[in-house]
């Protein structure tokens, strides 16, 4: 069994997975849900969520997918330079793990395409 075989559906996954957990976080900040936004709403904030909902919801079912994780991927660089970073230098005691991983994860995606699991697969 040649498992390089599955890498073009487990790209179909990642980004499935990656942009699923991007649009929670937009859906948290924009429609407070589960529950509301633990920091007042900024112009910035809402301008992150608007990315996360939208930016999630295109990543999740592969349509305009290389320009949607191009832009996530820097929102997260902004949000990790921003935000994280003015806490600590380390990303274990600044809580920044998760942009980081975004980040990569979105530049990845951006680069290798949406997989054969996407609507911009099918229009190809």
């Amino acid at each position: 069994m040649d498992i390089s075989a599955w890498s073009p559906r487990l790209l179909s996954v990642l980004r499935i997975v990656a942009g699923l957990l991007f649009f929670a976080h937009g859906v948290a900040k924009l429609l407070h849900f589960p529950a509301p936004a633990p920091m007042p709403m900024s112009t910035l904030l809402f301008s992150a969520g608007v990315i996360e909902l939208v930016g999630g919801a295109l990543v999740t079912i592969g349509l305009f997918t290389r320009p949607a994780a191009f832009i996530m991927a820097g929102e997260m660089a902004v949000a990790y330079f921003m935000v994280h970073m003015a806490r600590s230098f380390f990303p274990t005691q600044n809580g920044g793990d998760a942009a980081i991983l975004f980040c990569f994860i979105f530049l990845y995606i951006a680069a290798a395409g949406p997989g054969p699991w996407s609507i911009d697969a099918k229009r190809r």
